[in-house]
């Protein structure tokens, strides 16, 4: 700028009496004001803009120009002002800039002041940069943002070596919108108030919503917000069921208007306060969008705002800001959305296409093709961190019957998706996941950081896909992240897969917070041999659980019977069988063990696909089987401990098996026997379960009737009088053809302590010697009562022992035993005697 330009534009009121600097004066004090101005800047994280640089050179050339020839000296290092220059140049490399502090110095037109306070004192004017007509100075800066500083439209700004190629983002000029809380309840509040006196006016509501704010960004944020709040999207102009509303004069009396009604009155009103706005026309994948569309001379629809901060533009929407629009139901949903408020161009160019291709703001500008090509995000796609791994376009073809999108996540993430037949509106349906959905046609499993979903499409035809999402602590509902389209010429010739109203497969992302840190089984589908899988899951602490196993034609009575749970402090297992082909779910419930008030959560769903061998009716586990299997959490709980078989399954190929563990707390036990009884036994199965407890120690002996799967039920009474509580459930799987004999029938008088070691059935042969061994404790006399009595004798063992003819046609042995001197005798256990052949 010329020394003449900056006299007529800049001058400062000075006395003619006041003396004029030297030249290293000028340099020294011009360098001062501009270095205060900087540092003062940069305590509000900005740099100084062209209007206050113009200022102080200005004011500096003007002191030149009246400085006498004599004092100007020669141009050693060049004048004062352009040391000055010299100056404010090395302190801008250094400050990033928010705001002009041509805001901070400028004030009201010098006409409508008062004469006594334009007046300045020769001392005061030596050290005030001067202040100037607002419209002076608004023409003088758009004159030199022309020349060097303003960019190009949708160009970036070089403020000098160190910003050069450094575009800023919007998390360098705040960190998330806590920042704005002030600032947005103000904007908020005053709205309200203007509202209700039924104020009107663009510059009135502009200025009263931006008082207080403290720089160009605070003053954008206003606005932005103010419009949000108070202008909803007309769908009724829009369907053309009425006039639309585009005059921000009968915008803010009406309360709502189209995409140019929100553009035209952001414009306005930050003109009004002195913000550099551009409404920008372009495509946008909005209401009436269908996905995959050519928009190739097709006229774009839709309007939106630029903003010129700091000498750099942003893009902000606050139609979109504002919510959304329900098409089913023809109405404005209000949602307010921050993610469209300065977004960065890399995500804005995901649903907003300009016109011109210098609003796009990138590096790399893409054609409308590729627009047209790239996969719908929603904002919450962005917030939530999300990246697209596959594919990288809207449509997908199916191979073979199959499609696969994946998405990954650095902060774990809950997803489903919607499959639906193809429609052609994208914004169809709501944009938020509640219900369940049928994941029939698809298989949607999530890793450490990434989700995977497998689409099989059942007919051929075209499916809209919508994926949603949340994180993984939120409880809202899932809100739709992405889109895409998939054209499937052949399905797979599949079998049906059962419906998954838990979301994925495999493990939920919540459920280390629910105590389950590791699975056998990971997320794809697991395949099932000879009709049997085992589950076994690792806990960060004691847990209970529940499973639900189900197939598309298994009855859920039938189900019960295909599960077995087993619960140890840090571990669950789960047994499965599959008694029909195809895919199966299985889910698992759980809750804290302690914790009996809270509810069960599904923790995983696992896909079994069983194509081979099947397991029969016959071999499912027993009906009324409890849901704790094997020893656990809850036998460890009552003191019985160190089981002989830590598996919940026992099998057998002889029929017989033992069970032994300790009883610590000497608790009374009681065990029970069952299987599905299809006709009535000839010996109750009480008879084919026999105990022994001797010290701590118990043993629990069966010996089964036939072939089949049984149920043996330990229960024990934790406090004198109870009740009797179930402990733990074996299930004993017998392959031995030939039946296996009674136990004797224990009467209570057998007690602890007593051992019975021969004979070991309960049903004799007749006309046979039959030798008894067996140790009572504490009785005088032990005699096995038949025809007649016979007295077993005592050896050094303390075992009594002894023969016993069965006889003829007798049906029953008693073993009795006295105590003391008494004569009575009390029975201990009967033993039955086979009738002979041939009678009757």
């Amino acid at each position: 700028m010329s020394a003449k330009v900056a006299i007529q534009k800049f001058s400062f009121p000075f006395s003619c009496t006041t003396r004029l600097p030297q030249q290293d004066e000028v340099t020294q004090k011009g360098c001062e004001q501009a270095k205060a101005l900087t540092l003062h800047d940069l305590q509000e994280n900005q740099i100084i803009s062209e209007p206050n640089l113009v200022a102080v050179v200005g004011a500096l050339v003007h002191d030149e120009g009246r400085a006498p020839e004599s004092q100007k000296g020669p141009p050693v290092g060049g004048t004062a002002a352009a040391k000055v220059l010299d100056c404010v140049e090395a302190s801008q490399t250094e400050v990033v800039c928010r705001r002009s502090m041509f805001e901070k110095l400028t004030v009201e037109n010098e006409d409508q002041r008062p004469v006594a306070k334009r007046q300045l004192s020769s001392e005061s004017a030596a050290r005030t940069i001067t202040v100037v007509k607002k419209s002076a100075v608004r023409k003088e800066a758009e004159e030199q943002r022309h020349l060097k500083l303003k960019p190009h439209l949708g160009q970036r700004v070089t403020l000098g070596p160190g910003a050069m190629g450094k575009r800023r983002c919007r998390k360098d000029l705040f960190t998330n919108s806590e920042a704005f809380h002030r600032i947005d309840s103000h904007a908020i509040r005053a709205g309200a108030e203007l509202k209700e006196k039924g104020v009107y006016d663009v510059k009135t509501i502009a200025q009263s919503i931006t008082q207080g704010t403290r720089n160009e960004l605070e003053r954008v944020r206003a606005i932005w917000v103010w419009l949000c709040h108070n202008i909803e999207y007309d769908v009724s102009g829009y369907l053309g069921h009425s006039e639309k509303v585009s005059s921000p004069e009968e915008v803010i009396a009406t309360g709502r208007g189209v995409c140019c009604g929100y553009s035209n009155l952001c414009t306005e009103m930050c003109r009004e306060v002195g913000i550099d706005c551009q409404e920008v026309p372009g495509h946008s994948k909005g209401i009436g969008y269908r996905q995959g569309q050519s928009l190739k001379n097709v006229k774009s629809d839709h309007l939106w705002n630029a903003v010129l901060l700091g000498g750099q533009w942003f893009l902000l929407d606050a139609c979109w800001g504002a919510g959304r629009v329900d098409m089913e139901h023809e109405s404005f949903v209000k949602r307010f959305d921050d993610f469209y408020f300065l977004t960065d161009p890399e995500e804005f160019i995901e649903s907003h296409y300009p016109d011109e291709e210098k609003w796009q703001l990138l590096d790399t500008p893409i054609t409308l093709e590729e627009f047209e090509r790239r996969v719908f995000k929603t904002s919450t796609f962005f917030t939530m961190g999300l990246r697209l791994i596959q594919p990288h376009h809207c449509h997908i073809v199916t191979e073979d019957g199959e499609a696969n999108i994946s998405l990954g996540f650095s902060r774990p993430a809950t997803f489903t998706y919607e499959i639906t037949q193809h429609q052609d509106l994208l914004h169809r349906g709501a944009s938020e996941q509640k219900d369940s959905i049928n994941s029939s046609y698809g298989l949607l499993t999530i890793s450490h950081r990434s989700m995977k979903l497998q689409l099989l499409p059942p007919v051929s035809g075209v499916y809209d896909i919508k994926v949603f999402a949340r994180p993984e602590t939120a409880t809202t509902s899932l809100f739709w992240v992405c889109s895409f389209t998939v054209e499937c010429p052949t399905p797979r010739a599949m079998e049906e897969i059962p419906e998954n109203p838990f979301l994925s497969w495999g493990l939920q992302t919540a459920a280390a917070s629910l105590g389950v840190s590791g699975s056998s089984q990971g997320s794809e589908a697991a395949e099932v041999e000879d009709g049997v899988f085992e589950l076994s899951l690792k806990t960060s602490r004691p847990l209970m659980v529940l499973c639900e196993l189900v197939h598309p034609r298994l009855e859920a009575t039938v189900a019960k019977r295909c599960l077995a749970t087993q619960i140890q402090p840090n571990a669950l297992t789960c047994h499965v069988l599959c008694p029909l082909r195809g895919f199966y779910r299985l889910s698992v419930f759980v809750r804290d063990y302690e914790k009996t008030d809270l509810k069960f959560q599904n923790a995983a769903n696992f896909l079994l696909h069983c194509k081979g061998k099947v397991v029969s009716m016959d071999e499912l586990f027993p009906p009324n089987l409890g849901s704790v299997c094997g020893p656990g959490t809850r036998t460890t709980e009552a003191g019985l401990l160190k089981f002989s078989h830590t598996t919940a399954l026992l099998s057998t190929q002889q029929g017989k098996s033992n069970i032994t563990f300790h009883n610590q707390r000497d608790l009374e036990l009681h065990t029970v026997l069952s299987r599905e009884e299809k006709t009535a036994a000839a010996i109750p199965l009480s008879r084919h379960l026999f105990c022994t407890y001797t010290d701590t120690k118990v043993t629990v002996s069966v010996s089964l009737p036939d072939a089949g799967v049984y149920r043996l039920g330990l229960y024990a009474r934790i406090t004198p009088g109870g009740d009797f509580n179930p402990m733990c459930d074996f299930v004993l799987r017998n392959s031995c053809d030939q039946p296996c004999p009674p136990f004797p029938c224990v009467y209570s008088a057998w007690r602890k302590g007593c051992v019975l070691f021969e004979p070991r059935v309960g049903l004799l042969e007749p006309n046979s010697w039959v030798r008894f061994r067996v140790r009572v404790p504490g009785v005088q006399r032990v005699s096995v009562v038949g025809e007649t009595r016979t007295d077993l004798k005592l050896n050094k063992s303390r075992v009594w022992e002894g023969e016993v003819f069965s006889g003829d046609g007798l049906q029953q042995l008693k073993l009795a035993a006295a105590s003391g001197e008494s004569t009575d005798m009390a029975v201990l256990m009967t033993f039955d005697i086979k009738e002979v052949e041939g009678e009757v």
